[in-house]
């Protein structure tokens, strides 16, 4: 089966008057609603029988709309609430297949494996119910269709492309394994893509779980077919058993040494999911962050340096508003260049960053005023984009999420004396365990737990120099991002690149790690968070990342405190002693917390409600 399975998008329902206009642009950040280059279906009347689903306990209609694809025993198809418009992809199972025990079996095992999994690179559950004629399992909806249906268009894939979508396959294939679940099912028809080009793993319908799990993996882009099909389906075991396959002599030496590792016969001598990352394959070579939609019918053109040599001036020049040489001032130089030649004239330390080192006698208790502070405005705030569409969260949906659930744990929480117990083995957390301010001059600098160092520029733009400072990440907005290894950084880049550098070292050598989380390894983040906006006040540092993650540094006793996850939401304290313990926001809400712990809530919360628009 190859539907195109999908997550709750904000579409207008089609009504029976006439077919809703296409929308003007893209749909809003994270939603998988087609552009209006692709065609709105219009169906019949809203009245029609045939083209409601009702959810028999709810009483909640579904417009039922397009085919999007069907198998041995569902269909499915793309569904509108009627009521809030959200768009579905249903998949619809007759009750007149079911006729044995073990097949109902099959589906609810399907549903209960696929309802509890929540990851980016993993098509979302809704809900489901049945009727007296089919069960509806509602999910995420796809709207790019699949990668059988881009390998149909192109056949074969660039290798950058292969490993853009592999990254995103492997990290969801992680995901399910750590959690003991076998897809058994890996195709290229199950892995779905969004209508922002990400990829989705789908279809469970074979899943199961076991202890310990294997590895299952076909790869099938980087030579057209798979590597032992054969005419003959006897020949094509014969091939299995042997190992005997052949590969296209266009395939590169490290795509050829990644296919011959992971096809050797025996599952033990196969690599895990972290070593195949750490293969040549991905280390050395170049990875998009984002492919165009054109990719899914043509080639990509995969060169950003040329495109973009005149929007990197462009932005270096806003970013340190180079002005023309005087003739009365021959002297007027580029500030920056004067930083990467003698980087040693200035000091950053006296510009606002303070070392995460606790006091010699000992830490003052911490006082919070609950009140709205007085200066809490934004210092610094990653550029958007401008054409209304943002391909991660923006700094309204962040604050608003964790306003939400904020309030929903303190209006709730009893009083209580100290904290419950928290989580024994918590997922790897990304965090900014370093952080230095000279926003008087370039920017604000920040080091994440997994050692990767970027700048959030004055002007918006973002640096990022990866954990083995050989890769330069740069986000002109929130939208474009381009990568280069460090020694192929455009020179209209290289002042910035300058003070990233200097930012690394000095926080490499001043600074010490602000808490005694465990470290976490780049390449077990596929999609680093970017810093969206940070704000200062008296107090407190916040900051604001892509991934939804909220973090607040207390200047006072040096505590912190990071929401994370969301689903479910993940509240990390770390104390004056530099200690953390990560706790479910669930139950800080059923059990209470410490005076401590509830006294920095409830400040995020005004920091949080102070960013909220009005």
């Amino acid at each position: 089966m190859e539907p195109a399975a999908g997550f709750l998008s904000p579409r207008p329902f089609p009504r029976a008057a006439s077919p809703p206009a296409p929308p003007a642009g893209p749909g809003p950040p994270g939603s998988a609603v087609p552009g209006p280059e692709l065609e709105m279906v219009a169906g019949p009347p809203a009245t029609d029988p045939g083209r409601l689903i009702t959810d028999p306990s709810s009483g909640r209609t579904y417009f039922k709309g397009r085919l999007l694809g069907k198998g041995g025993f569902a269909r499915c198809y793309e569904a509108t609430d009627t009521e809030t418009g959200n768009a579905y992809a249903v998949k619809v199972i007759s009750q007149s297949r079911i006729t044995k025990p073990h097949q109902r079996e099959k589906i609810l095992n399907e549903i209960e494996l696929h309802r509890g999994l929540q990851h980016r690179h993993i098509v979302r559950f809704s809900h489901h119910f049945e009727d007296a004629d089919n069960i509806y399992i509602f999910l995420e909806l796809c709207s790019r269709k699949s990668l059988a249906h881009i390998w149909k268009a192109r056949h074969t894939l660039l290798e950058p492309e292969v490993r853009y979508y592999l990254r995103q396959i492997l990290s969801g294939l992680k995901y399910l394994h750590q959690r003991g679940i076998l897809h058994r099912d890996l195709k290229l028809g199950n892995f779905f893509i969004t209508e922002n080009m990400e990829l989705k793993m789908g279809d469970f319908g074979l899943a199961t779980r076991l202890e310990p799990p294997e590895h299952r993996k076909k790869y099938t882009l980087l030579c057209g077919t798979p590597p032992f099909e054969t005419v003959d389906l006897k020949e094509t075991y014969r091939c299995i058993k042997q190992v005997h396959y052949t590969l296209p002599a266009s395939l590169s030496l490290p795509a050829r040494q990644l296919l011959a590792a992971i096809l050797r016969a025996s599952p033990q001598d196969r690599p895990s999911i972290d070593q195949i990352l750490r293969h040549d394959f991905f280390t050395k070579g170049y990875t998009p962050d984002r492919l165009p939609v054109s990719s899914c019918v043509t080639v990509p053109d995969l060169t950003p340096l040329n495109p973009a040599r005149i929007l990197f001036v462009k932005v270096t020049k806003s970013l340190f508003g180079r002005k023309k040489k005087s003739k009365n001032h021959p002297e007027e130089r580029d500030e920056v260049s004067c930083l990467v030649n003698g980087l040693t004239r200035t000091s950053i330390g006296h510009q606002g960053a303070r070392p995460e080192a606790p006091a010699a006698s000992g830490p003052a208790p911490l006082s919070l005023v609950e009140t709205a502070p007085e200066d809490s405005s934004p210092r610094g705030t990653l550029a958007s984009s401008g054409d209304g569409f943002e391909e991660g969260l923006t700094v309204a949906t962040v604050v608003e999420s964790a306003l939400c659930a904020l309030r929903n744990c303190l209006a709730f929480m009893p009083p209580a004396e100290q904290n419950p117990a928290p989580l024994a083995q918590p997922e790897p957390l990304v965090w900014v365990s370093k952080w230095v301010d000279y926003s008087n001059k370039f920017g604000f600098g920040y080091q994440l737990s997994s050692r990767r160092v970027a700048v959030l520029f004055n002007n918006g733009t973002h640096m990022a120099l990866s954990a083995n400072r050989k890769t330069v990440h740069y986000n002109p907005t929130s939208t474009k991002h381009f990568s280069f290894s460090v020694g192929a950084v455009p020179r209209a880049l290289q002042p910035q690149l300058g003070v990233l550098r200097y930012f690394a070292s000095y926080m490499e050598q001043r600074l010490m790690k602000g808490g005694d989380l465990p470290s976490v390894e780049e390449l077990e983040v596929p999609v680093p968070p970017l810093l969206l906006q940070w704000v200062k006040t008296d107090q407190a540092l916040l900051m604001l990342f892509s991934d939804g993650t909220v973090q607040v540094n207390f200047y006072g006793d040096h505590t912190k405190l990071i929401l994370s996850g969301w689903e479910p939401l993940l509240v990390t304290f770390v104390a004056r002693n530099r200690s953390a313990c990560t706790y479910l926001a669930s139950h800080l809400r059923q059990l209470g917390c410490s005076p401590d712990l509830r006294q920095r809530l409830r400040y995020a919360l005004q920091l949080l409600r102070d960013r909220c628009p009005a």
